[in-house]
């Protein structure tokens, strides 16, 4: 091979090479880029599902909602969004107030043995009965079930004073109270079985939708709002309060012949 051809293929050889890596660098250059543009999606992403996290954690509660949107007040009630909720014969000169929190056990054990009484008492004129509904069991888990039980009542004060009676009573009853733990009453369908055992709302469709839809949530809140802002200084339940004070030293009545007697004493006062 002459020294000519010798070196013209050295030159071809060096063209090929540097035509190699040339395209060598290009193929790392968009592989560089894809790994760069991959990265930036990923972070994007990233930051947008960190950021939609933040978003919803920063996105108030259903309950929490239900704080300002319009109360639509049931039938039967009076006061502020509907929250003075006062049962009996208009005769009656005093009113026992009773603070309940749907949830609350000692509230189901007051129900259970001296319910009937009061509902006797109602009855017969002895005073008039004004309930007061709290939700603060709730806020210790995270809980529902006070406030949509609370909702569900509202549903059954608008049919009749006596379907919220005894639709609270059968909430309170061994049979359909769950333990304090047990959130069940954040079911509408458990609440609608427990209304079924009242005649006034077995089957009744406009206090089902009522429940189902909501349609009480911003009158429990508005209602837990009343507990809250007792100015008794209730801050408990089962609460009793007449004529602005509280009865029994705030401690609960849970027998009849206490009952009778502070209640029997505070008529008298």
């Amino acid at each position: 091979m002459s020294k000519r051809n010798s070196q013209s293929a050295k030159t071809a050889a060096r063209e090929r090479l540097r035509q190699e890596r040339e395209r060598q660098a290009k193929r790392d250059k968009v592989k560089r880029q894809a790994i760069v543009a991959g990265s930036v999606v990923a972070v994007l992403a990233l930051a947008g599902g960190i950021g939609y996290a933040v978003v919803q954690s920063q996105k108030p509660s259903h309950w929490e909602a239900m704080k300002d949107e319009k109360v639509v007040a049931p039938a039967n009630t009076t006061g502020a969004d509907g929250t003075t909720v006062v049962i009996g014969k208009s005769s009656a000169k005093k009113t026992l107030k009773i603070y309940e929190d749907p949830r609350c056990p000692i509230c189901a054990q007051f129900e259970q043995t001296v319910g009937p009484t009061v509902k006797k008492d109602i009855d017969g004129g002895k005073f008039k009965f004004q309930y007061v509904g709290a939700t603060f069991i709730d806020n210790k888990d995270n809980g529902e079930g006070s406030k949509n039980a609370l909702s569900a009542l509202g549903a059954a004060l608008n049919v009749s004073p006596e379907a919220f009676l005894e639709y609270k009573t059968a909430m309170y009853s061994t049979k359909w109270h769950p333990d304090e733990t047990t959130d069940k009453f954040k079911d509408d369908a458990y609440l609608i079985k427990v209304a079924n055992t009242v005649p006034a709302l077995k089957n009744n469709t406009k206090f089902q939708d009522a429940v189902k839809k909501g349609t009480y949530d911003p009158w429990a809140m508005a209602m837990s709002k009343t507990f809250d802002d007792n100015k008794e200084g209730v801050t408990g339940t089962p609460g009793f309060v007449m004529d602005g004070k509280q009865l029994n030293d705030g401690k609960p009545l849970m027998t009849v012949a206490d009952f009778d007697k502070v209640v029997g004493a505070a008529l008298k006062g």
